[in-house]
């Protein structure tokens, strides 16, 4: 088992930056891929960003690519979203998620692909 925690919410103006961090307790951080996910009210969970395992490999929505960077510390077992140039149609709640089994490179932008979830961080980005 796992539990991760989300934090580095808020408020910001458009234009603005933010980092998440997601923190990870109770299970070994290393060998696990992790994603970020994100959902506005009124709307289904989507993919924003994922990392693998090692941190060789990301991958990022569309409507990010650009603007946010994900990455990991496993040594401190954290993972980082760090959100630039944010717009007003990136505030939702965001969400840090991983997997049950290891080593996993694929699919990584699928929620069903994703075992444990954090009870995420709201960002809101004013116009």
């Amino acid at each position: 088992q796992v539990q991760l925690v989300e934090s580095g919410g808020g408020l910001v103006p458009a234009g603005g930056s933010l980092r998440l961090s997601c923190a990870a307790s109770g299970r070994a951080f290393t060998w696990y891929a992790v994603g970020w996910f994100r959902q506005a009210p009124g709307k289904e969970r989507e993919f924003v960003a994922a990392i693998n395992w090692s941190g060789n490999s990301r991958y990022y929505a569309d409507s990010v690519k650009g603007r946010f960077t994900i990455s990991r510390d496993n040594a401190m077992k954290e993972a980082y979203l760090q959100m630039n140039s944010l717009k007003p149609e990136d505030t939702a709640v965001y969400y840090c998620a991983t997997q049950e089994r290891k080593y996993r490179t694929s699919n990584l932008e699928l929620r069903a692909e994703y075992d444990y979830w954090g009870q995420g961080t709201q960002v809101t980005v004013s116009s």
